[in-house]
């Protein structure tokens, strides 16, 4: 349990209500809250930190929690670099808005034909963002290029002239083939995106062992496209029954949102959005545990019973 304090020091998130911060004459009541938006999250960690997202699964999120949780990061204050790891059918320069600025890709630079800092792609609305895609759309990667030649990049961008960045997020390939075997082999870190149905979580669980396999430990979950009237109806499954299902940490639950199509079609990504949208504060606040190492619990709160009038007993 975290209470809030009045602190002068200037906030990254400056934009959001502070109704809930209370009257400053009175002593603040302890608020129950994970996050503290009156300061600079502390990064854990040795960095380079090297975070693949993944799910096994296709259409659950990946790309779209890669390129929010990328700028999110930013946003924060720490330098993140976003590779795109699927080979000929790349989207997240769509999701970013940057699909008119990629020349070279990785390819390019293993040819000899470009040096890495040509290939990367600054984001103009932040700086401390970047993007590194592997390859063009329709094209095939090379026979010699795998698990090896993503480490290689790794450590190429550690001991690039200007400094290695906080965070290198690889966004993994649907499926568990040659290319979800690539994308893991940098990482140390791993963030599992699922929904709450069947078909996703079968596949999670699959992917969740690939992973440990790998030795990569650290993994952490992201419940996408949880719908609560759904969840009361005892027509979805809750955050809770996926927690226990996965046996995983819980890294934020982003709930259903229309307006995920409307900044994927405008190259918008949801974190940017002002006012701010439900599901784009859903995964600032994911991206806030994710640099802090930190991770949420889901708990069952049980609803009062209504009270039975007087007319309820004529079936009223």
């Amino acid at each position: 349990m975290i209470s809030f304090q009045c602190i002068t020091k200037p906030s990254p998130f400056d934009w959001l209500p502070r109704k809930s911060l209370g009257k400053r004459t009175k002593a603040p009541s302890p608020i129950h809250s994970l996050l503290q938006y009156n300061r600079k999250p502390q990064l854990a960690g040795e960095t380079p930190r090297v975070v693949v997202i993944t799910s096994g699964k296709g259409g659950v999120g990946k790309t779209t929690t890669t390129a929010n949780i990328g700028l999110s990061i930013a946003r924060l204050g720490f330098s993140a670099v976003a590779i795109d790891a699927d080979v000929g059918l790349r989207n997240l320069d769509l999701l970013l808005g940057l699909e008119n600025r990629v020349n070279y890709t990785v390819v390019e630079v293993l040819n000899g034909d470009c040096r890495l800092d040509q290939a990367l792609v600054r984001d103009k609305r932040w700086s401390n963002f970047e993007l590194l895609c592997i390859s063009k759309p329709r094209s095939k990667l090379p026979l010699g290029f795998g698990g090896k030649a993503l480490i290689w990049l790794v450590e190429a961008l550690k001991n690039r002239e200007e400094g290695a960045p906080d965070f290198i997020l690889i966004d993994c390939p649907a499926g568990i083939d040659a290319g979800f075997i690539t994308a893991i082999t940098p990482a140390n870190e791993a963030v599992l995106v699922t929904t709450p149905d069947i078909t996703s979580l079968r596949d999670a669980d699959r992917v969740t062992g690939l992973l440990e396999c790998d030795g990569i430990r650290d993994i952490k979950m992201i419940v996408n496209r949880v719908r609560t009237d759904m969840i009361k109806g005892e027509d979805m499954m809750s955050v809770l029954d996926v927690q226990e299902m996965l046996g995983l940490p819980l890294l934020g639950m982003i709930p259903e949102d229309s307006e995920v199509i409307r900044s994927t079609n405008r190259g918008h990504p949801l974190v940017l959005n002002k006012p701010p949208a439900l599901s784009g504060l859903a995964f600032e606040q994911a991206a806030w545990r994710l640099v802090e190492q930190d991770t949420l619990k889901a708990v069952m709160v049980e609803e009062e019973p209504k009270k039975r009038g007087f007319f309820s007993l004529f079936g009223g």
